[in-house]
């Protein structure tokens, strides 16, 4: 079992469900990353999520666009960032996972950047654009390192082809909540707790739902049917303002933030 299956079991002996932010490695720097991790974890966070800065979006809406294009200006690799999140990593009680596009995973080799990822003690990797007719190879290297591998299932996704994305992802079930791409939302979809009620009910999985949630009343809207939630622009939004409001002053707003999602929970 992976760090994130003894997290997911603890969280249901306990009845409660996860919050997962999400941030831009290296905006602005690795130091503010790690600071950023350790304040979100402080304040309640059970899992960070990392995004890996990649030149051509995937399904990132222009808040996450523009905070990858500034760290790949400032020329912030791939080692800068897994050096920082192994030393976070010894430092906090929670798993860090990569938001990572493929085309970086086959450039370093996979076994590789899974050797890198144990190495440093990340507990696995999500891969928004690995197709699951090319997800087993990949799912094999992660298995074997006791990495997690957790891959995407969307409004558009057919039910059989959510059933097989499933059979190759471990650790949890990211669902997209909307037909679209990154940031933060005043609605969401009024199928989007059906859809994910019915997923739920396919699989052991956890399912945690991610995409345009940043409001205390999507948490409460959201947290009974998921097992997670994710939150990514709206953090990584008020993380663009280090520069001007100064660094203690974001790591304050973040946290803030964070915590009133989580007493959404309750």
């Amino acid at each position: 079992m992976s760090s994130i299956d003894d997290l997911f079991t603890k969280l249901r002996r306990e009845n409660r469900k996860a919050l997962m932010p999400f941030i831009t490695a290296g905006d602005p720097d690795v130091d503010f990353t790690a600071a950023m991790i350790e304040q979100l974890v402080a304040r309640g966070a059970s899992m960070c999520e990392i995004g890996i800065p990649y030149s051509d979006p995937i399904a990132d809406g222009p808040v996450i666009q523009e905070s990858y294009t500034r760290t790949l200006d400032r020329g912030i690799k791939v080692s800068d960032i897994l050096r920082t999140l192994g030393k976070v990593a010894a430092k906090i009680d929670a798993p860090l996972v990569t938001m990572v596009s493929y085309a970086i995973i086959y450039r370093h080799g996979a076994e590789q950047y899974a050797d890198a990822l144990q190495q440093k003690g990340v507990a696995g990797m999500i891969v928004p654009d690995l197709p699951v007719e090319e997800s087993p190879q990949l799912a094999a290297v992660c298995a074997s390192r006791n990495l997690s591998l957790i891959q995407l299932v969307t409004p558009t996704t057919s039910p059989d082809r959510a059933l097989k994305i499933a059979e190759t992802s471990s650790g949890f079930l990211y669902y997209v909540s909307v037909a679209g791409i990154t940031g933060e939302r005043t609605k969401l979809p009024p199928e989007l707790q059906d859809r994910v009620g019915w997923l739920r009910e396919q699989t052991p999985l956890p399912v945690c739902i991610g995409f345009g949630i940043s409001q205390p009343e999507h948490v409460k809207l959201l947290a009974p049917v998921a097992d997670g939630l994710i939150v990514g622009s709206a953090i990584v939004r008020r993380m663009a303002k280090a520069e001007t409001a100064g660094r203690d002053c974001t790591l304050q707003d973040v946290g803030d933030y964070v915590s009133t999602l989580l007493a959404a929970f309750a």
